[in-house]
Protein backbone atom coordinates (compact mmCIF):
# COMPACT_ATOMS: atom_id res chain seq x y z
CA UNK A 1 0.00 0.00 0.00
CA UNK A 2 1.68 3.20 -1.19
CA UNK A 3 -1.20 5.56 -1.96
CA UNK A 4 -4.57 6.30 -0.42
CA UNK A 5 -7.37 8.75 -1.12
CA UNK A 6 -9.59 9.38 1.89
CA UNK A 7 -12.69 10.36 -0.02
CA UNK A 8 -15.47 10.60 2.52
CA UNK A 9 -18.12 13.01 1.42
CA UNK A 10 -21.62 13.62 2.40
CA UNK A 11 -23.89 14.17 5.23
CA UNK A 12 -27.55 14.59 5.71
CA UNK A 13 -29.26 17.82 4.90
CA UNK A 14 -29.41 19.09 8.44
CA UNK A 15 -30.19 22.62 7.44
CA UNK A 16 -29.70 25.70 9.51
CA UNK A 17 -28.47 25.66 13.10
CA UNK A 18 -31.77 27.30 14.06
CA UNK A 19 -34.53 26.40 11.64
CA UNK A 20 -38.06 27.59 11.09
CA UNK A 21 -39.93 28.33 14.28
CA UNK A 22 -36.67 28.33 16.24
CA UNK A 23 -36.18 24.56 15.94
CA UNK A 24 -32.53 23.67 16.68
CA UNK A 25 -30.44 21.58 14.31
CA UNK A 26 -30.60 17.85 14.99
CA UNK A 27 -27.40 16.91 16.87
CA UNK A 28 -27.60 13.32 15.64
CA UNK A 29 -27.33 14.56 12.04
CA UNK A 30 -24.35 16.74 12.99
CA UNK A 31 -22.63 13.80 14.72
CA UNK A 32 -23.20 11.48 11.73
CA UNK A 33 -21.68 14.10 9.43
CA UNK A 34 -18.63 14.40 11.72
CA UNK A 35 -18.33 10.61 11.91
CA UNK A 36 -18.51 10.16 8.15
CA UNK A 37 -16.25 12.95 6.99
CA UNK A 38 -13.79 13.54 9.84
CA UNK A 39 -13.67 10.34 11.86
CA UNK A 40 -13.82 8.16 8.74
CA UNK A 41 -10.98 10.04 7.03
CA UNK A 42 -8.89 10.12 10.21
CA UNK A 43 -9.38 6.39 10.67
CA UNK A 44 -8.43 5.72 7.06
CA UNK A 45 -5.19 7.69 7.45
CA UNK A 46 -4.42 6.17 10.83
CA UNK A 47 -4.57 2.65 9.42
CA UNK A 48 -3.02 3.25 6.00
CA UNK A 49 -0.13 5.38 7.29
CA UNK A 50 0.67 2.63 9.75
CA UNK A 51 0.83 0.13 6.90
CA UNK A 52 2.84 2.51 4.66
CA UNK A 53 5.38 3.18 7.41
CA UNK A 54 6.77 -0.34 6.91
CA UNK A 55 7.18 -0.01 3.12
CA UNK A 56 10.63 0.03 1.58
CA UNK A 57 11.51 3.64 0.86
CA UNK A 58 12.07 4.86 -2.69
CA UNK A 59 15.30 6.78 -3.56
CA UNK A 60 13.83 9.99 -2.04
CA UNK A 61 12.94 8.15 1.17
CA UNK A 62 9.23 8.12 0.39
CA UNK A 63 7.11 5.24 1.61
CA UNK A 64 3.69 6.53 0.59
CA UNK A 65 1.31 9.42 0.06
CA UNK A 66 -2.22 10.26 1.10
CA UNK A 67 -4.84 12.64 -0.26
CA UNK A 68 -7.69 13.95 1.85
CA UNK A 69 -10.79 15.12 0.02
CA UNK A 70 -12.05 18.35 1.52
CA UNK A 71 -14.31 20.88 -0.20
CA UNK A 72 -14.62 24.49 -1.16
CA UNK A 73 -17.37 24.49 1.48
CA UNK A 74 -14.65 24.05 4.10
CA UNK A 75 -13.50 27.57 3.21
CA UNK A 76 -16.65 29.25 1.90
CA UNK A 77 -19.69 27.33 3.07
CA UNK A 78 -23.23 28.43 2.40
CA UNK A 79 -26.22 28.91 4.67
CA UNK A 80 -27.37 25.51 5.92
CA UNK A 81 -23.93 23.90 5.44
CA UNK A 82 -22.44 24.50 8.88
CA UNK A 83 -22.04 20.81 9.71
CA UNK A 84 -20.66 19.82 6.30
CA UNK A 85 -18.42 22.90 6.12
CA UNK A 86 -17.04 22.24 9.59
CA UNK A 87 -16.05 18.70 8.64
CA UNK A 88 -14.35 19.77 5.43
CA UNK A 89 -12.50 22.59 7.22
CA UNK A 90 -11.30 20.00 9.74
CA UNK A 91 -9.76 17.92 6.95
CA UNK A 92 -7.97 20.93 5.50
CA UNK A 93 -6.79 21.75 9.02
CA UNK A 94 -5.35 18.26 9.50
CA UNK A 95 -3.34 18.29 6.28
CA UNK A 96 -0.22 20.17 7.39
CA UNK A 97 0.01 18.66 10.90
CA UNK A 98 -0.31 15.16 9.42
CA UNK A 99 2.31 15.93 6.76
CA UNK A 100 4.67 17.08 9.50
CA UNK A 101 3.95 14.01 11.64
CA UNK A 102 4.21 11.51 8.79
CA UNK A 103 7.43 13.06 7.44
CA UNK A 104 9.33 10.91 9.94
CA UNK A 105 8.04 7.87 8.02
CA UNK A 106 8.47 9.29 4.52
CA UNK A 107 4.73 9.68 3.95
CA UNK A 108 3.32 12.78 2.27
CA UNK A 109 -0.17 14.21 2.91
CA UNK A 110 -2.09 16.56 0.64
CA UNK A 111 -5.70 17.57 0.40
CA UNK A 112 -7.90 18.67 -2.46
CA UNK A 113 -10.82 21.06 -2.11
CA UNK A 114 -12.56 20.53 -5.44
CA UNK A 115 -14.96 23.04 -6.83
CA UNK A 116 -18.24 21.99 -8.33
CA UNK A 117 -17.86 18.64 -10.06
CA UNK A 118 -20.33 16.47 -11.91
CA UNK A 119 -20.87 13.87 -9.21
CA UNK A 120 -23.73 11.37 -8.95
CA UNK A 121 -25.45 13.78 -6.55
CA UNK A 122 -25.15 16.66 -9.02
CA UNK A 123 -26.20 14.33 -11.85
CA UNK A 124 -29.49 13.81 -10.02
CA UNK A 125 -30.20 17.54 -10.07
CA UNK A 126 -32.29 19.17 -12.76
CA UNK A 127 -30.49 20.57 -15.82
CA UNK A 128 -31.46 24.05 -14.61
CA UNK A 129 -29.77 23.54 -11.23
CA UNK A 130 -26.68 22.08 -12.92
CA UNK A 131 -26.52 25.10 -15.24
CA UNK A 132 -26.85 27.44 -12.27
CA UNK A 133 -23.98 25.69 -10.49
CA UNK A 134 -21.81 25.82 -13.62
CA UNK A 135 -22.51 29.54 -14.01
CA UNK A 136 -20.79 30.16 -10.66
CA UNK A 137 -17.47 28.80 -11.95
CA UNK A 138 -15.08 31.52 -13.20
CA UNK A 139 -13.52 29.42 -15.98
CA UNK A 140 -14.20 27.11 -17.65
CA UNK A 141 -17.95 27.66 -17.29
CA UNK A 142 -18.79 24.00 -16.72
CA UNK A 143 -18.82 21.36 -14.03
CA UNK A 144 -15.57 19.55 -13.35
CA UNK A 145 -15.26 15.97 -14.58
CA UNK A 146 -14.13 12.92 -12.59
CA UNK A 147 -11.23 12.36 -15.00
CA UNK A 148 -9.86 15.82 -14.23
CA UNK A 149 -9.99 15.14 -10.51
CA UNK A 150 -8.28 11.78 -11.03
CA UNK A 151 -5.46 13.44 -12.99
CA UNK A 152 -4.86 15.85 -10.11
CA UNK A 153 -4.68 12.96 -7.63
CA UNK A 154 -2.26 11.15 -9.94
CA UNK A 155 -0.09 14.28 -10.11
CA UNK A 156 0.00 14.52 -6.32
CA UNK A 157 1.09 10.91 -6.05
CA UNK A 158 3.81 11.25 -8.68
CA UNK A 159 5.28 14.67 -7.78
CA UNK A 160 7.23 14.15 -4.56
CA UNK A 161 7.57 17.86 -3.76
CA UNK A 162 3.83 18.19 -3.10
CA UNK A 163 3.26 17.90 0.63
CA UNK A 164 1.25 19.55 3.39
CA UNK A 165 -0.96 21.71 1.18
CA UNK A 166 -4.59 21.98 0.19
CA UNK A 167 -5.20 22.49 -3.51
CA UNK A 168 -8.38 24.47 -4.04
Amino acid sequence: LRWVVACAGGGEAGGRIVGKGGVPHDMAIFQRTIDLNVTGSFNTLRLTASAMSTNLADPDGERGAAVLVTSGAGFEGQIGQAAYSATKAALAGMTLPLAREFAAFGIRVMSIAPGIFHTPMVGGMTPEVQASLASQIPFPKRLGQAEEYARLVESIFTIPMLNGETIR
